[in-house]
């Protein structure tokens, strides 16, 4: 016999209990005892939770813009403790169950909408045939120098992994108290990994490009037994069993890790429980959010290359800003495991460095079997060859957007270059849609991911308390309809396909790089980014990831202060190796990328 409840018995058994409880005797009737054969209905349910009126309703309403007649309003309220209140039972009991962080959603986004254009999931990576030259003769010097270079360095033996890892170690001691980039270096760990990776060379085992170079990771990415904070004023003493899955593939390909680096708290802007991360080239504002720490690591030197994430920008933003290489790999190339869940569908790892070929051959290390533990992850290896010319590829781009803010004259001139190596400009267009309508999926998917951190009001701790912080945002984003959820997915999927077409009309699109809509959209349906250094801009007001706030008026200059400007390609679905090749040629005639932030030469 079946011992399964439908919500009739339930509600059936209930009513005894109340009426037992009343004093009504064994022969008494039940009100609304089930005819044998009955289906159980939606609205049957105990009465559950705190009473409402059409007055609750009524100021609901305001939340979520929906407005109901006086009549719709009033049939609403006198039933919702019996129709809805019971679907909060998960959280408020009295059969509660605990969704820790490990617990993903049961679906997921599939960047591989319908007719989306594919590069390729697997290939090899021929690195550019330039000759490193010789060894400088200071640590700066070495310190700034790119993979590219530094890793011929370390495979020729001409500096050990041991002393380039010093150096980066004492860089971070030098200058951290500055730039406050560095959660926790990590110089046991380092000496230990570049050790054996001097007697790996010197025993003729080389493992490839990253073998001996120090890297440093935003710290979201679990370290066993080093701590993994989140930039969370809660979580500061967290320390993980395990490696996240891409520092274990780091480590494969003999990289050492020299730092974790930081972020914003619980991946938002640049402000974490030791303070703001700083921009290397302007002091007076922040180095921009959440991959801060790696922005600012990586453009002042401190490691040979860093890894970032992005859910919304987080990536390109402090790329752009702090004038370094961020690349953005297409959702899914990746694996996210043992990495700080902020949105499942939304959520990328990838490397933030400083040059495009850099950028390449850390993501080639990145990718691979495919990882249990992230559902979204698929099995790839990356297709790049830096010795293919880009002749003849279309580059896409919105006329609009060229002609007004954030769009600047270094990308304009981008498009320029791009003519003058020989690729084809191709104006292309998208629908105008409310495309910020699909911030819905983030805010709902992050307050579920730290609902418990928000309901015990642990997030009160955080440095952060503006409306605009993620305390805020997590509190109001339980008032969102989840009727407007499901149709922003939607949204998504209509969005998608409208990116397909363009995909299929060019290569790579060439946009500025923090143009709200493409950082909406690409972030949305998953496609790879590369930010990159172009040019030069001047500002006369410190730039700011937060909103406007009289009280705290940001640092105006004058005269302007010269910063660096990064332009971002949007690549079709795993196809960074195209995006990449377009990126290296684009740098070598853009010619800026070997200037340095002033102040952090020593």
């Amino acid at each position: 016999m079946s011992t399964k409840k439908t919500r009739r018995t339930f509600v059936q058994e209930a009513s005894l209990m109340m009426l037992g409880a009343a004093g009504v005797g064994a022969g008494a009737q039940v009100p609304g005892a089930a005819t044998p054969g009955a289906p159980p209905a939606f609205g049957t349910a105990p009465a559950v939770g705190p009473v409402v009126t059409v007055e609750t309703f009524a100021e609901a309403e305001k939340l979520v813009q929906y407005p109901l007649t006086p009549k719709d309003r009033a049939q609403a309220a006198g039933n919702w403790r019996q129709s809805m209140a019971a679907l909060y039972e998960r959280r408020v009991g009295p059969r509660k169950v605990a969704i820790v962080d490990g617990d993903a959603p049961y679906s997921r986004w599939d960047p591989l909408v319908p007719g989306a254009p594919v590069g390729a999931m697997h290939g090899a990576v021929v690195r550019s045939a330039a000759d490193a030259g010789e060894l400088p003769k200071t640590d700066a010097e070495i310190a700034f120098a790119p993979v590219t270079k530094l890793s011929r360095w370390v495979e020729t033996k001409k500096i050990s992994s041991e002393r380039l890892t010093r150096i980066y170690l004492d860089r971070i001691a030098k200058y951290n108290g500055t730039l406050k980039c560095v959660i926790t270096a990590t110089p046991e760990v380092a000496m230990r990994q570049a050790r054996t990776v001097d007697a790996e060379i010197g025993a003729g085992r080389y493992r490839g490009p990253l073998h001996g170079i120090p890297w440093g990771g935003k710290d979201l990415l679990d370290t066993a037994g080093v701590r993994t904070t989140w930039g969370a004023e809660f979580y500061k003493d967290r320390v993980p069993e395990k490696d996240a899955a891409v520092v274990a593939r780091l480590e494969a390909a003999g990289a050492v890790m020299v730092a974790k680096l930081s972020l914003g708290a619980l991946a938002l802007n640049d402000v974490w429980f030791g303070g703001q991360t700083v921009n290397p080239w302007l002091l007076e504002e922040g180095a921009s959010g959440s991959s801060a720490g790696p922005g600012a690591a990586t453009a002042a030197g401190l490691v040979g290359f860093s890894i970032g994430s992005e859910t919304g920008g987080s990536i390109v933003s402090p790329s752009m800003r702090c004038g370094v290489t961020g690349l953005r790999p297409t959702f899914g190339r990746v694996p996210r495991t043992g990495a700080m869940t902020l949105c499942w569908s939304l959520d990328k790892l990838g490397p933030m460095t400083r040059s495009v070929e850099d950028a390449a051959l850390v993501l080639a290390a990145l990718c691979g079997e495919a990882d249990a533990g992230d559902l979204s992850n698929v099995g790839s290896s990356l297709a790049f060859d830096a010795s293919l010319p880009v002749h003849g590829l279309k580059v896409g781009y919105v006329p609009g957007w060229m002609k007004e803010a954030p769009a600047t004259d270094v990308d304009r001139h981008a498009l320029e270059v791009v003519t003058k190596l020989g690729m084809t400009a191709v104006p292309v267009s998208l629908p105008d849609w409310p495309y910020d309508s699909l911030q819905i999926i983030l805010f709902a998917e992050a307050a579920a991911a730290f609902e418990e951190e928000t309901l015990d009001h642990r997030v009160d701790q955080l440095a952060a308390q503006v409306p605009d912080a993620w305390p805020n945002t997590f509190r109001q984003s339980r008032f969102l309809s989840a009727v407007d959820m499901v149709q922003a997915d939607r949204l998504r999927r209509k969005t998608a396909m409208e990116m397909a077409r363009v995909m299929r009309e060019v290569d790579v699109l060439l946009v500025p790089s923090l143009r709200d809509e493409m950082l909406v959209i690409s972030n949305a349906t998953g496609h790879p980014s590369l930010t990159m250094r172009a040019g030069f801009v001047e500002v006369s007001e410190a730039r700011s990831d937060w909103a406007p706030d009289p009280a705290h008026p940001l640092p105006k200059f004058s005269p302007a202060r010269r910063v660096p400007h990064g332009v971002t390609l949007i690549g079709r679905l795993f196809d960074e190796g195209t995006v990449a090749r377009v990126g290296l040629a684009m740098e070598r005639v853009f010619g800026v990328v070997g200037e340095r932030p002033k102040g952090f030469e020593g």
